[in-house]
């Protein structure tokens, strides 16, 4: 600790000035400047010097007072302000508020000499974060000093541009930054990428015009600069490697030249030549060669060469081996250069050193889905890594197992789990475990006992920590059920037995979770149980009810289940003394669940038609506009009340009444990427949900942002099933004998695991004995003729528990919230699924999963999209598909769903019969409408769609086309209800008859509830023919289709521009076609909708509305070949949204 205290003593005269220029040691302000260093000297002494914390927090809080008074003084000179600026660093590292000397640090930065700005400058990246409000004064100065003509002025400013910079400034510099990238000095040009790589991560849409600039910075004659542009490209290829392609040969020359050593010495690090620059490449070219073989050829090479040249025995040598590694089993495979990467994941595992044994295991975790026959290789070595003295590689060995587990070694790798479990008191290992364990019981139980007891197990090892989602689904399983009623009941059976004989050990302490599970079980199905009187039932209940350790919440699950249990009981003692315990109780919840049980036992038939049997997966009517209190609100107006705004209409009455300056800071603008845009670089507002208090009133849209996990254009790779794009790969293998399989390259070398000879077996120690037979059990059905799969591949046997696909699953959010709240039954939608598109069947599909909702949690919407499956073409490789081409058994490997797919024969009979086109009537042909599209057929019905856009609404004209000679009875439409769309009327409609060779037709007006540039709406369609048959579809609908043009004056474009306070900004390049303002607003007019208010010299403004009525006014400006487009609103979400729109239109015309 000395030396380093000596060393930061010697370094910091520097900082303070001791060398000014033209100032000599003996010169003016000598004194001072010696007195300054030792004043923060003798501040670091008597820190070090200290024997408690708390006479350090006596000191600092003395120094901070003294720092206090001497920066507030107005005599203070820039000179003392830089000592005591450095003192307030001092005290903020050591974790102590500062705050008084944030205002002082940005002074100095925009007063101060070259030296004082550049502690200033050091202060404000230390003191302040991305959105502090005092940020905003710096941006003046940032501007000033990148139009200095000092470099070091320049440097500074980009520098504190790259780390920290307000979101909502970045118009202001840009183009600043933009010039820099021209700069003849190398340390500005890569300084400037720097700071536009910083840009790129938190707001991509105001950097995507200049991507061109950004080719040339990888090509700069600077490595540095070429280095700098490789972080920009990597996160760019991360999200869209298709667009990237083309730089692939550039990426593998540079890669060819590091590794070659022709970079300056400066870059090595202890004799590798710049080894994080090797790093970055490898990643990227791994991100450009997967599932491509003509990319993946122009990397072979020197791929080769990175390998074979890093050998010298050192940790950076290593990492570049593992991202090797893991970039050829990431590219289309070649089997060279797949043995090799085999040989260096031996060495690592097989080395003493733990940290190459982990760095071994992890690479073998990865490859393991493409080469099961590696682990095959080193399974002794993995058996003895379970019991390794190390925390880390014991985990990273279950990591392994989890990955290779089926259903034969299912068994004994969750118990190894478990036993971890018992024995790790991490909690971040406990959470992640028990998600596996959960998992793994789930797909793989081999009957409903193991199952309980597992999942029994995890609830008690993982106590309150445990995610939601495990008991979610776990009740969600049980609810539900399977295809068969009666292994319904006996897996129900047997879970109320164990709780009942968990129930029975009256000192035993559960997690509060576990309680919940067993009183929701307990509850739903104690009835199953015909040789236990309720009674013994109800006495285990309000034992758990005395208790002191159950929670408020836990008591409400068992009030709850005592609830249903009594519905179901004729009259229980029990009941009645816990109501009289409970009436009179300070809890609120309990006396309110109290006095609900004693109302129901008065009324028995009332109680057992709320409280059904197995009720909780019945639908739930609901009624979503409230009528049931229109007395109320006209008994509440007509004795005066107010009316009830929005919140937009408050909002707007608020600013306008307030004559100061608004600093509410900008709304949240969106961060995911667009993947299937055509405007580079732009990223898309779709995979954001924004949040209402309420779902009928759009116009509060957006104004609560939730931040979920948005996963819309990311390819889905993972499922329950394993890595979904190798399904595939099971049917053509052996037809294709020049396709290079990299489970099967060492199947020659390698077979099926050696027996062991009678003679070996008879030398081998106990202990020996003993991990040869778990290795048997582990690595069972991993051998190359093994009909089992990895967790990695597609599994040929069926899962243990799949779940049915239930047409009440789509079921609407209102209707969730109220059915998460009521007492019976606390379930609600966790997770849902974008709809695939399928061409091939000429139908779109829309499914969505629910999770049971354990208690008052809030809704996590998870939204896997997945691309358009299309005839596989014979290449080289089955098992390495991009996403375009997944068949749909690999796109719904394990999402449990059952699919309904017109049989070929039927499909081809009714294309070639003459259909149906269905028209539209005199009164709607009249209005602006689409064209009449087919959404999905069968062989006896064909569904088409067409959307009229009227002035209030969305109107989508369903047409239902029997194609039959008989006429269809009861056909009956559905609407799910959407997460972004509200659908005014109800979603049902029902057919009567549909005539033979005829066309009924409905209407729907549709709203959008929640902002997005693109949603999907889904549906379907049942109908009785020879047998019960239901067709799904989907509509796609965009954020255009509810703009309508808003007509106004330039005065009330003014009034309505000052009270909102919702913005953004953004410059876009015009094309040659679009070289006048009036060109360009046309444009917008036409494909968007807008109104143009009034157009003066070069600027326009434009109004328009989002239905009902959310106002968005549009201010453009044209200068140099670019529009300047200024949204304002006062929803935040619709000004990202409408400026992708405009950016999209505007590079398509």
């Amino acid at each position: 600790m000395s030396d380093v205290v000596e060393r930061t003593l010697s370094v910091l005269p520097g900082l303070l000035g001791q060398h000014d220029p033209g100032v000599g040691p003996g010169g003016a302000g000598g004194p001072g400047r010696v007195s300054a260093t030792s004043r923060l000297g003798s501040l670091i002494r008597s820190i070090t010097a200290l024997t408690s914390k708390h006479e350090e927090e006596k000191l600092i809080q003395q120094e901070l007072t003294s720092l206090k008074a001497t920066v507030s003084a107005p005599t203070t000179t820039l000179r003392l302000m830089k000592e005591c600026m450095v003192r307030l660093i001092y005290c903020e590292m050591l974790g102590y508020e500062s705050s008084f000397g944030y205002i002082h640090a940005i002074k100095l930065a925009q007063q101060g000499n070259l030296l004082e700005k550049r502690v200033g400058y050091l202060a404000v990246s230390l003191f302040l974060h991305e959105n502090h409000e005092l940020l905003l004064l710096l941006v003046n100065t940032v501007v000033k000093d990148l139009q200095s003509t000092n470099l070091v002025e320049v440097c500074m400013a980009l520098t504190i541009v790259s780390q920290i910079f307000p979101r909502e400034m970045i118009p202001a510099v840009l183009p600043l930054i933009e010039d820099k990238l021209q700069h003849s000095k190398e340390i500005i040009r890569r300084k400037a990428v720097q700071a536009l790589y910083k840009f790129y991560l938190i707001a991509p849409n105001q950097v995507q015009h200049i991507h061109d600039k950004f080719r040339k910075a990888l090509c700069d004659r600077d490595a540095g600069v070429m280095a700098a542009s490789l972080h920009i490209y990597l996160q760019m290829i991360k999200e869209s490697s298709s667009g990237y392609k083309d730089l692939t040969g550039s990426f593998v020359t540079i890669l060819k030249q590091v590794v070659g050593g022709k970079l300056p010495i400066d870059f090595n690090y202890h004799s590798v030549p710049a080894p994080w620059l090797q790093i970055q490449l490898l990643r990227i070219l791994g991100l450009l060669g997967k599932d491509d073989p003509r990319t993946s050829e122009l990397m072979y090479d020197v791929l080769d060469e990175s390998l074979r040249r890093a050998e010298i025995n050192h940790n950076i040598t290593y990492a570049i081996l593992f991202e090797c590694v893991q970039t050829i089993y990431t590219i289309y495979p070649k089997s060279e250069l797949l043995e090799k990467a085999a040989k260096c994941i031996g060495k690592f595992v097989l080395s003493p050193k733990i940290n190459l044994k982990y760095l071994g295991l992890k690479a073998l975790t990865y490859v393991i889905q493409q080469d099961p026959n590696l682990a095959l290789q080193h399974q002794m070595t993995i058996i003895e890594c379970l019991d390794h003295p190390d925390p880390i590689i014991k985990r990273e060995t279950l990591e392994l197992l989890y990955r290779i587990t089926n259903g034969q070694n299912v068994v004994v790798i969750v118990q190894k789990m478990l036993d971890y479990l018992k024995e790790s008191k991490e909690e971040y290992a406990i959470i992640s475990l028990v998600g596996k364990i959960a998992e793994l019981a789930e797909k793989y139980a081999p009957d409903n006992e193991w199952f309980i007891q597992t999942m029994n197990a995890v609830f008690s090892v993982g106590g309150d920590v445990v995610h939601p989602d495990i008991p979610n689904n776990f009740l969600r399983l049980l609810a539900e059920g399977f295809d068969d009623r009666k292994e319904d009941d006996q897996l129900r059976m047997y879970a109320v037995q164990s709780y009942l004989a968990l129930l029975e050990e009256e000192d035993a302490l559960y997690p509060q979770k576990f309680l919940q599970v067993m009183s929701w079980v307990l509850g739903e199905y104690s009835s199953l149980v015909t040789d236990v009187d309720p009674e013994i039932i109800l006495t285990k209940l309000h034992s758990l009810l005395k208790k002191t350790v159950i929670t408020s919440e836990t008591k409400m699950w068992i009030m709850a289940a005592v609830t249903k249990i009594a519905s179901h009981a004729s009259c229980s003692k029990i009941v009645d003394k816990l109501i009289q315990e409970f009436s009179n109780s300070l809890d609120t919840c309990m006396r309110q669940y109290a006095f609900e049980l004693k109302h129901l036992c008065e009324d028995k038939a009332l109680m057992r038609s709320l409280l059904p049997f197995d009720g909780s997966c019945n639908d739930m009517v609901v009624d979503a506009s409230l009528s049931f209190l229109d007395g109320f609100v006209a008994e509440g107006l007509g004795r005066g009340a107010a009316p009830y705004k929005p919140h937009h209409q408050r909002q707007e009455e608020k600013l306008s009444q307030e004559k100061a300056l608004n600093f509410e800071p900008y709304g949240l603008s969106f961060v995911s990427s667009v993947s299937s845009s055509g405007v580079t670089g732009r990223q898309s507002p779709t995979g954001l949900s924004f949040g209402s208090d309420t779902s009928g009133n759009s116009a509060e849209t957006g104004h609560k942002e939730t931040n979920t996990l948005k996963l819309e254009g990311v390819r889905r790779l993972w499922g329950k099933e394993g890595y979904l794009p190798k399904k595939e790969n099971k049917v053509g293998k052996e037809n294709e004998p020049q396709a290079v399989s990299c489970g099967s390259l060492l199947a020659g070398q390698m077979g099926d695991p050696p027996a062991l000879r009678s003679d070996q077996v008879t030398n081998l120690s106990e202990e020996d004995k003993e991990k040869q037979q778990l290795a048997s059990t582990l690595f069972i059905g991993l051998g190359s003729n093994a009909g089992v799969s990895l967790m990695g591949k597609a599994d040929t046997a069926t899962q243990k528990f799949k779940r049915k696909s239930k047409i009440n699953e789509t079921q609407s959010s209102e209707e969730a919230s109220d059915f998460q709240n009521s007492a019976a039954s606390d379930f609600g939608p966790l997770l849902g699924t974008v709809p695939i598109n399928m061409e091939d069947c000429e139908e779109n599909i829309r499914t969505r999963l629910r999770k049971a909702s354990l208690c008052s949690s809030d809704i996590v919407e998870d939204n896997l999209a997945f691309e358009t499956p299309q005839s596989l073409k014979k290449s080289g490789l089955d098992d390495r598909l991009p996403d375009s081409r997944l068949s749909e058994s690999s796109l719904f490997a394990d999402s449990n769903i059952e699919i309904f797919q017109p049989s070929r024969n039927a499909q081809c009979e009714s294309a070639s019969k003459t259909p149906l086109v269905p028209c539209l009537s005199e009164e709607l042909e009249e209005l602006t409408h689409s064209e009449v599209v087919e959404l999905c057929q069968s062989d006896a019905l064909a569904l088409y769609l067409c959307k009229v856009w009227t002035d209030d609404s969305l109107l989508l004209i369903v047409f239902v086309s029997n194609k039959t000679t008989s006429a269809l009875n009861a056909v009956n439409l559905v609407f799910e209800e959407a997460e972004h769309f509200q659908i005014l009327e109800s979603t049902t409609y029902q057919f009567p008859v549909i005539e033979a060779q005829n066309v009924e037709r409905c209407q729907k007006r549709v709203w959008m509830d929640k902002i997005c540039t693109q949603g999907i709406l889904s549906g379907s369609v049942n109908y009785q023919s020879e047998m019960e048959t239901r067709l799904e579809f989907s509509i796609t609908l965009s954020l255009v289709d509810f703009i309508r043009p808003m007509e106004m004056t330039t005065e009330e474009f003014g009034k309505l521009w000052l009270s909102l306070s919702n913005d953004v900004k953004q410059n876009i390049k015009m094309s040659s076609s679009q070289d006048s303002l009036s060109a360009a607003l046309s444009t917008l007019q036409q494909k968007l909708k807008l109104h143009i208010v009034d157009t003066i010299g070069n600027e326009g403004i434009l109004a328009c509305q989002l239905l009902p009525s959310v106002p968005c006014l549009l201010h453009c400006r044209t200068h140099s070949g670019m529009l300047a487009l200024w949204f304002r609103s006062p929803c935040s979400a619709l000004p990202d949204g409408l400026l992708y729109q405009c950016q999209k239109v505007m590079e398509e015309s």
